[in-house]
């Protein structure tokens, strides 16, 4: 069979099983088109059959669609099931029991979450979604199947943050958790993230746990029809309290002091799910309320004001700069859509627009430092500042300055939140954890909440951010980072460039001579394996290289300390230059 009539067959196959009408008559229509010899069609049914969209540890992003290799209801009922058969092994239960199954009348057990309406054994799984196309369709579809599963199945009362699922998974001693989001990916692109409850304390699964859940599924997907999976309406819908108890642990993270009187700030939801709960924390917590990006505030899955809903994107927070001067304004905070990460700016005559959105070291060194300050004052001396191996190395110099433990780990909160005694993590990609005994992934509402607190205590004393950051830098030393991202229309061109980086590693990069390299696909550290290249330069420069985990990007990072503000802005540079011009030579 070629080819094409491989994926023709996939596609009729896929059709009996598909219960969306929208992506039915997508594939019919693909398939009467690659009938009449549209190549264009068949080019597109391959794609879409070519391969499975892979589940990891990232659990599954990918653009909405019919097909296999696309984010649809049949994708997502076998992950539902894959994964209630991964929960109910690890809970001793075996296959799944009709009789697990109990309905109410209506079908539903909405209000309070009591565990004593199950039997112990069975697992509890909490579903979130955020406002993104079909997010709460896969949200309720899950729902059923964790039901139809013998599980207990608890769905968040409406469109919510990710921060809110994570917390839920905690608060309501769950043992898993799902949220439906694709957080800052493309406006046609959907996502599964999967959370683990219990001695996992509400933290995104990791290895070897994702490639248990993906083998249920696959198992799934090869042996039943997904029309067939068996489902219940006796799922619960989570109280209002649940909510509530994380708006006031939210707000409690740190509460206004008397610098806040008077702050002008600017928020944007990024047409997300923020707004609504951040407008509740910031009122309990005694700051000014905003001055909200009209536009932008309320959830809109066409995200019509931007071409990518990514703070960290050209253009993505034009609107929010503009809002800012023509308010004056003191501040801009950003949430992306789902709210698990935060980006600022401040204003700067120097910059285009007369704003400047801060880096995510900048914010997670700033962040790291109050964290510190705090578990010095409470006592904290076992402590640990955590953060991504691509994250600016000043997180532990701040860390030995208050005799507080450091660790770098992989990319991804699923792996900064497993730090042993952690106080605070980061990621440069704008994503903190300031309140770990709460939300175990970042958070970019308690992270909000962090940063409007140093701003406040700074214009207590007649401070601002500009004065935070020089203060960091004559404390700790001139840390400077920068980061270079290829997106690729084709993946190979990545793996040709990590190949080629591999087999002839550069002697030197720029002026400065490479002392060492670093593969940690061979395990290095103690990380674990990843497709990451380091290398450590004579001058102390650091430079990173990887694979996107979840868009078709390269990845470079590049760190440097200077001893001074424009010596380290010139070492960035130089090595910054060098490796532009080496990733576009590889890559062409």
């Amino acid at each position: 069979m070629s080819t094409a009539e491989g994926a023709v067959a996939a596609a009729r196959a896929w059709l009996a099983q598909d219960p969306d009408p929208e992506t039915r008559a997508e594939l019919e229509q693909l398939l009467a088109a690659a009938d009449d010899g549209d190549a264009d069609a068949a080019a597109d049914l391959a794609d879409r059959f070519r391969a499975r969209l892979a589940f990891g540890t990232a659990g599954l992003r990918g653009e909405l669609g019919a097909g296999s290799n696309r984010m649809n209801r049949v994708l997502v009922a076998q992950a539902a099931a894959g994964f209630a058969a991964f929960l109910r092994e690890r809970a001793g239960l075996g296959e799944t029991d009709p009789a697990d199954v109990d309905a109410d009348a209506d079908g539903h057990a909405d209000g309070d979450a009591h565990a004593d309406t199950e039997p112990a054994r069975v697992p509890t799984v909490v579903v979130g979604y955020d406002g993104r196309r079909n997010s709460r369709v896969f949200a309720e579809d899950s729902a059923q199947i964790f039901a139809g599963a013998g599980l207990r199945a608890i769905l968040l009362p409406r469109l919510l943050p990710t921060p809110v699922l994570a917390f839920a998974v905690r608060h309501l001693d769950a043992d898993a958790g799902v949220m439906v989001t694709a957080s800052h990916n493309p406006p046609n692109d959907n996502g599964y993230k999967v959370y683990l409850g219990g001695a996992d304390e509400g933290a995104q699964i990791v290895a070897p746990v994702d490639a248990e859940i993906a083998a249920h599924i696959d198992r799934i997907a090869a042996e039943a029809d997904a029309a067939a999976l068996p489902r219940s309406l006796a799922f619960e819908t989570a109280p209002e309290s649940v909510v509530e108890a994380y708006v006031e642990a939210t707000a409690a993270v740190a509460s206004a002091s008397a610098g806040a009187e008077g702050l002008r700030w600017v928020y944007t939801a990024m047409h997300g799910v923020g707004w609504e709960t951040v407008q509740r924390i910031v009122e309990r917590a005694g700051y000014p309320a905003p001055i909200t990006v009209d536009a932008q505030r309320d959830p809109d899955g066409t995200f019509p004001t931007v071409s990518f809903p990514n703070p960290e994107e050209p253009g993505a927070m034009d609107l929010a700069f503009a809002t800012a001067r023509d308010h004056d304004a003191d501040l801009v905070i950003a949430n992306d859509p789902d709210a698990d990460r935060l980006a600022v700016a401040v204003p700067d005559e120097d910059a285009e627009g007369g704003w400047r959105r801060l880096t995510g070291n900048q914010i997670g060194l700033l962040l790291g430092w109050r964290a510190a300050r705090l578990a010095a004052e409470s006592g904290v001396t076992d402590g640990t500042l955590a953060c991504s191996l691509v994250s600016s190395p000043g997180l532990q110099t701040v860390a030995e300055h208050f005799g507080l433990r450091s660790a770098a780990t992989l990319t991804g909160f699923k792996w900064i939140s497993r730090a042993p005694g952690i106080v605070f993590g980061f990621e440069e990609a704008l994503g903190y954890l300031v309140n770990p005994e709460t939300v175990r992934d970042k958070d970019g509402i308690s992270a909000a909440v962090a940063f409007l607190g140093m701003v406040s205590d700074a214009r207590t004393e007649g401070r601002g951010i500009r004065d935070l950051l020089n203060e960091f830098d004559e404390t700790f030393g001139f840390f400077a980072s920068d980061q270079i991202s290829v997106r690729v229309d084709d993946l190979s061109v990545i793996g040709r460039v990590m190949s080629a980086l591999r087999a002839d590693p550069p002697a030197r990069i720029g002026e400065v001579e490479v002392d060492r390299v670093d593969d940690l696909l061979t395990g290095v550290d103690e990380l674990p394996p990843g497709d990451v290249l380091r290398y450590w330069l004579a001058d102390g420069s650091r430079v990173i290289v990887r694979p996107s985990g979840t868009e078709p990007k390269l990845k470079v990072y590049l760190d440097v300390r200077g001893d001074s503000a424009d010596d380290a802005a010139a070492r960035i540079h130089a090595v910054t230059t060098a490796m532009r011009e080496l990733v576009d030579t590889l890559s062409a």
